[in-house]
């Protein structure tokens, strides 16, 4: 099987777009980039695709490698025969590989290796034959000083023959089977641990039993958990009697072949022991481990549409901004900041218990507001945070811009998630970035940063500890964090950035770029002053031809010399763009934005060897609107002012929420308390929902309706209700 056969085994795309794409990543070329600037070659591609190809390649890859692994092993051992040899060069399933391999695997001494070393393999392989021999008396045959009687003798001959039907490839296979369809996982509660106060969040799961394949992954992984923490014992089995005896009886029609034959009762003993010693311990394993897989993949699937959505929240844009982290007995940390985000002024204020310094709080935020020309003011949705917006609309501040009529408008106040801002805060990022402010200062400018731009401020921070997720400390870390740095690369590179405003964490995302290349462009900005065309980044120390291609297009720069260098048209077509002007008679300037010329442009007249249609379909979209941001606009909200905890509320309220989190089972909904509620996936919507994705997203604004209430668990149930 070649890598396009195994790749399309899965892939559903021509063979010349899966060659096509294989020769694109050869070429040190970057999804973000075929899938932007290359869809001529690979069919239209996209993203998404293009990544599940790059994956399979990899996998493919490293099966091959596998198997020159493990056919070298045998060669070794001197017992590569043919047919073995073709089996494993033909397959491509790891799992089957893994058993072609296994009698060959160094494994520690086992009860077989000791009955062969004793001499009974022969006594063994007779039995196996199942031959009309009375194996019993010629059991006696085989006794020596280790073997002191028939009974041992035929005891190491099972031994042998158990370790055979364990590494019988059909056996395993068909087993395998069996546990995917009936494997049961049941759990019991520690007794040391059933009074431990920690342990009553898995309460549920005490005395627990059902089917595996049914498990959702939320609960499994929180099954997982439990055992991790040692609050139950958990285990597989396939344990009905019929089921036990289905899982025998399989193993009984591959291995008896003689049901006359005077072997076949130590077969059967052979047999039983095989299962119950070898064969269920490893499939069981095997079972759950896969299972664990399936349950790691779709909850970090969640986590990364959770943060594609977060990372791709509508931004505020640039404005001057007032943020506070509110606080009760600590105060409310307040920060200013200017349209870039640089911080202007720094002061904490006590408007709340225990210090009740309302009028001077309110005479401070006045100041601050007009000495600073203050837009928009950002609150922290942790401790103290409705309290706080209550506080600072009381205030009722206008701001000094004024709107179209000419009229001055009241400031607007924005609610914003604080998830994982004490991380960055006390981050080397944070470090470098305000080396002379403490943490404090430091959380309230990410909290202002998030509203005026979330993709540029969140990447900063580590993805898991964004927290929109489902169980992401307990899934496979290392494909986690792959994956979430695929979601952030993705998000950057759709968005662009602006290269004279970016800070290192946000370039090392861009195509092409790096971290340290990133430290390489920041430093040149600095010593340089900012970049006033693309191909100045050519002259920034080792960034290549090769970055320069994969980079230039995802890079903005406002007001630069080129118009082009403001919009997503990637630099080597801008000689198609200038020639499409000259043919309307226009200069470059005069095309861009200028719709009804843009609609006069035949493609056809401007595809080349390198630029085919689909291209210039996305240049004259540019063209049309240049530099346009795919995100929406930020929209204030306010929750209902006469909820402020959970004692406020009744069965039966509708309120207006947030969706804050979202999940295989449902979404979480901010209604403005401490506690988030949940909107079950049956209760989103009348019918059935197969993704809790096709309803909600991260941050909509809906309103939910409490269908059950739960003060002493902390525990709102919610209902959908627009």
């Amino acid at each position: 099987m070649t890598h396009i056969q195994f790749i399309k085994a899965i892939v559903n795309t021509a063979d010349k777009n899966i060659e096509a794409t294989i020769k694109l990543f050869n070429e040190d070329c970057t999804i973000p980039f075929i899938a932007r600037y290359r869809k001529d070659q690979t069919g239209n591609l996209d993203e998404v695709i293009i990544e599940q190809i790059a994956k399979l390649a990899k996998q493919y890859d490293e099966i091959t490698k596998r198997k020159e692994s493990i056919l070298k092993t045998i060669a070794e051992q001197g017992q590569l025969l043919p047919e073995l040899k073709s089996k494993i060069e033909k397959s491509f399933d790891l799992q089957e590989i893994e058993d072609l391999y296994l009698p060959f695997k160094k494994k520690k001494k086992t009860k077989a290796d000791i009955a062969r070393e004793n001499g009974l393999e022969p006594l063994a392989k007779l039995i196996f034959a199942q031959n009309k021999e009375d194996v019993d008396f010629i059991a006696t045959q085989y006794l020596n000083e280790n073997v002191i009687n028939e009974d041992v003798a035929l005891q190491g001959a099972r031994d042998i023959i158990a370790e055979w039907i364990n590494e019988n490839i059909h056996v395993r296979k068909l087993l395998r089977r069996l546990y995917q369809r009936k494997a049961t996982i049941t759990t019991k509660v520690a007794k040391s641990k059933i009074e431990d106060e920690l342990a009553k969040k898995f309460s549920q799961y005490f005395d627990w039993s059902e089917n595996l394949t049914k498990t959702p992954a939320h609960r499994l992984l929180a099954m997982l958990r439990a055992e991790n923490e040692g609050f139950i014992k958990l285990k597989i089995e396939v344990d009905s009697e019929s089921e036990s005896e289905d899982a025998i009886a399989i193993i009984d029609e591959i291995i008896i072949k003689n049901h006359h034959s005077p072997s076949k009762s130590h077969l059967k003993i052979a047999i039983q022991d095989s299962f119950k010693r070898l064969l269920h311990p490893a499939i069981a394993n095997e079972t759950l481990q896969e299972a664990k897989a399936k349950a790691d993949a779709s909850s970090i699937q969640v986590f990364a549409n959770n943060l594609s959505q977060l990372l791709l929240a509508p931004p505020l844009g640039e404005k001057r901004i007032l943020a506070i982290d509110p606080g009760f007995r600590s105060g409310c940390k307040i920060v200013c900041l200017d349209e870039k985000g640089d911080l202007l002024y720094n002061e904490t204020i006590y408007p709340h218990q225990p210090q009740n310094e309302t009028a001077m709080a309110m005479k401070k935020i006045r100041t601050m507001v007009n000495a600073y020309n203050i837009e928009a003011i950002a609150i922290g949705n942790g401790t103290a945070s409705r309290e706080t917006e209550l506080f600072i609309k009381k205030i009722a501040l206008e701001a000094r811009t004024k709107d179209e009529q000419g009229e001055t408008k009241p400031i607007q106040v924005f609610v914003v998630s604080e998830a994982g801002a004490s991380v960055y805060s006390a981050s080397k990022i944070a470090r470098d970035e305000f080396p002379n402010f403490d943490v404090t200062v430091r959380g309230s400018v990410s909290i202002g940063r998030r509203l005026s731009d979330p993709l540029a401020e969140l990447v900063k921070i580590d993805a898991k500890s964004i927290g929109v997720g489902q169980y992401q400390h307990d899934v496979d870390q290392a494909k986690l964090k792959e994956e979430l740095d695929s979601v952030v690369v993705r998000c950057v590179n759709s968005v662009g950035i602006n290269i004279n405003t970016s800070s290192k964490s946000l370039l090392s995302y861009v195509s092409g770029i790096g971290e340290k290349m990133a430290e390489s462009i920041v430093a040149f900005r600095q010593e340089n002053g900012p970049f006033e065309d693309r191909k100045q980044l050519k002259k920034v120390p080792r960034l290549g031809e090769k970055a320069y291609q994969q980079a230039a297009a995802f890079i903005r720069i406002k007001e630069g010399k080129n118009p082009l260098d403001n919009s997503a048209v990637h630099p080597e077509a801008y000689g198609i763009v200038e020639k499409m002007a000259k043919d309307l008679g226009l200069k470059t300037n005069d095309l861009i934005a200028n719709k009804e010329k843009i609609a006069k442009i035949r493609l056809e007249d401007y595809v080349t060897k390198e630029i085919g249609i689909l291209a210039l379909k996305d240049i004259v979209k540019e063209l049309e609107k240049p530099g346009l941001d795919p995100r929406k606009a930020a929209k204030v909200f306010e929750f209902d002012a006469n909820v402020k905890t959970i004692k406020d509320l009744r069965t039966g309220m509708i309120l207006p929420g947030i969706v804050n989190n979202i999940t295989a089972f449902g979404c979480f909904v901010d209604i403005g308390i401490k506690e988030s509620g949940l909107v079950h996936i049956s209760q989103l919507k009348a019918g059935f929902v197969s993704d809790v994705n096709e309803v909600v997203k991260l941050h909509q604004h809906v309103q939910v309706k409490i269908v059950e209430l739960d003060e002493d668990r902390k525990r709102i149930q919610l209902t959908m209700v627009i």
